[in-house]
């Protein structure tokens, strides 16, 4: 069955976040830009950072790792690429990063506000140092610290059998962006015996049958990580995807949900993604009436 374009667009006007709304209308309707922006402060803190559960599995307000590589992700994809908010919020991820450039997965100050039962804080760095890295190379930032979160990187990749499943997928895009191709392709490869047949890897300890399918590792047509997929895998996950939109019109997603503001908040991002993921591969023309 072809996507339900004007179904999926009532399911996010009926349950998604102002700011996921607005994402929507760009995407659909070539709506500016500058709405989005605006809700995407909201979530910002006075020390350049993003909180507010902006990431929805960690609620504290105050700014958190990955509430803020939430933020690069939406700035980097409207393409503002020099907007102020990218080099605030890359200054603050350096007073919050270990010497050696690793960025922690959760600020102790989280726990006391509602969260994920994984969003806690762990020794060392974190995948999410990858995330950060790869979206300030997209951005083209001049931040000190990324140059010791890069080698950081370098580092850990140097031992691809310990990476997990989410470790791996930020790793990817960290691999996508940072500016060194050659290097990256090479490791890339390295990373090869890590995919299963199908182009997917388990998440262990996560839900039942819970996997990050080949287009949640490289989403973007014509990145690196694509070297590590072939051309049926992708169109297998298309179609998966394609048959994946639910009833009321959106998607959900594979992963625990633990409250029904978290569940109703991760349907309405992963239905943007799914809409965002198929236009970009062909599967749907999106209206550009407004």
């Amino acid at each position: 069955m072809p996507v339900d374009v004007e179904s999926a667009e009532r399911f996010m006007l009926a349950n998604a976040r102002l700011l996921d709304r607005h994402l929507l209308a760009v995407l659909l309707h070539d709506a500016p830009v500058t709405p989005v922006l605006d809700a995407l402060r909201a979530y910002r803190n006075p020390d350049g950072g993003f909180g507010h559960a902006l990431e929805p599995d960690v609620r504290a307000p105050g700014s958190e790792p990955a509430a803020t590589l939430h933020a690069l992700e939406v700035i980097t994809a409207l393409g503002e690429l020099a907007h102020p908010m990218v080099a605030e919020a890359a200054a603050w991820i350096a007073t919050i990063a270990d010497p050696d450039g690793g960025v922690p997965f959760v600020l102790p100050a989280a726990a006391a506000y509602p969260h994920a039962p994984w969003m806690v804080p762990t020794e060392g760095g974190s995948q999410l140092t990858f995330g950060i890295a790869g979206a300030l190379w997209q951005a083209g930032s001049h931040e000190p610290w990324l140059r010791r979160a890069t080698e950081w990187c370098w580092a850990t990749l140097k031992s691809p059998d310990e990476l997990s499943g989410y470790l791996l997928k930020f790793a990817l895009g960290f691999l996508d962006q940072v500016p060194e191709p050659a290097r990256a392709a090479a490791v890339i490869e390295d990373l090869r015996p890590r995919i299963e047949p199908d182009g997917s890897i388990s998440v262990p300890g996560g839900t039942e049958n819970e996997r990050i399918t080949p287009l949640a590792l490289s989403p973007k047509p014509g990145g690196r990580s694509r070297a590590l997929f072939t051309d049926d895998q992708i169109q297998a996950d298309l179609d998966l995807l394609e048959k994946g939109q639910r009833d009321d019109g959106g998607w959900t997603f594979d992963w625990l949900g633990w409250s029904p503001g978290q569940s109703v908040e991760w349907r309405g991002l992963v239905t943007l993604q799914a809409l965002e993921t198929l236009t970009a591969h062909g599967r749907i023309t999106l209206p550009r009436a407004v």
